[in-house]
């Protein structure tokens, strides 16, 4: 199971009262409303190994230098020798150093790459597994991972974790009629204002499912826009050459990398104990994570 951590806390923060506070009065909304998700999704999905991805870098240099739009309107202050600062919340910020903390005493598997996001730490561990993959995410940009043949699905949190959708080849082929990697080429037409993404003017989801339905990828589709025999409508035609810049580059930002340097010897497994029970006990107490903390230990004992 590989867990979209941002996604997931971000979500508990959001969905969690900020009356949830520490003995101090400090914010642990996300803190706890995180260790209850990993709880319920350990009891319901029983995992045996387990990786909390985190964005090391959540805007690339190097998607950046290809799509400077990439996330812009998220940069909170631009920085000279680092990725530049994401606008958070100001009472969610101070909570992700508790966050990793408490996954590094519980021994829970966390991992960022320097220079790339979750998502292709997430993509590059799908690749290398050997069995089946559970990825946890809000970000829908990761269907692109699902395969049947190897058995990747995403579970995607409708009403927090206890009400997932499971998506597999079958569902993405319903909602949107296309497989995993034809989902990369939808993203890439239909574009996302959340990421920066502009997309093809004039081609949103279903144009362009029906673009990829028609001519089988990307690649189909930009041959058949510059043949003036192809079937295609001449606005669509005209918009996908004018877009050729776009599409030149988009398919590198918005595919998942799944090539990236992670380590080898990264100790996946899900524990049954805390890897150090000190430090936890004085994170639990520090914090008030009272029974967020304690569900999570009951769940992995059992």
């Amino acid at each position: 199971m590989l867990l979209d951590t941002a996604s997931l806390y971000f979500r508990a923060y959001f969905g969690v009262p900020d009356s949830v506070r520490a003995p101090d009065g400090t914010p642990v909304n996300a803190v706890r409303g995180l260790l209850d998700f990993i709880a319920r999704l350990v009891q319901d999905h029983r995992p045996d190994a387990l990786v909390a991805c985190m964005d090391a870098d959540w805007r690339p240099e190097w998607r950046v230098s290809l799509i400077p739009s990439y996330k812009a309107h998220r940069v909170a202050e631009e920085t000279e020798t680092g990725p530049d600062e994401e606008e958070v919340p100001d009472t969610l910020s101070p909570q992700v150093p508790v966050i990793e903390a408490v996954l590094d005493a519980l021994g829970i598997a966390r991992l960022g790459v320097p220079g790339y996001e979750a998502d292709d730490v997430i993509g590059t561990l799908a690749t290398r597994a050997h069995g089946p993959v559970d990825i946890v995410t809000g970000d829908r940009d990761l269907f692109q991972l699902v395969d049947d043949a190897r058995a990747i699905r995403v579970l995607y949190p409708l009403k927090g974790v206890g009400s997932l959708q499971v998506t597999d080849e079958a569902l993405l082929r319903e909602k949107y009629g296309v497989d995993g990697p034809g989902y990369a080429d939808l993203a890439t037409l239909r574009g996302d204002p959340s990421d920066g993404l502009p997309g093809v003017p004039g081609i949103g989801e279903k144009t362009a499912a029906k673009l990829l339905a028609a001519y089988g990828d990307l690649d189909g589709i930009r041959a058949a826009a510059a043949d003036p025999a192809s079937k295609i409508t001449p606005a669509q035609r005209r918009r996908l050459v004018e877009s050729a810049p776009y599409l030149d580059v988009a398919p590198a930002v918005v595919r998942v990398a799944r090539d990236i340097p992670v380590p080898e010897d990264l100790d996946e497994r899900l524990p049954d104990e805390p890897r150090d029970g000190e430090v936890l006990a004085a994170l639990g107490e520090r914090w008030g994570l009272g029974s967020s903390l304690d569900r999570v230990l009951h769940t992995l004992a059992g």
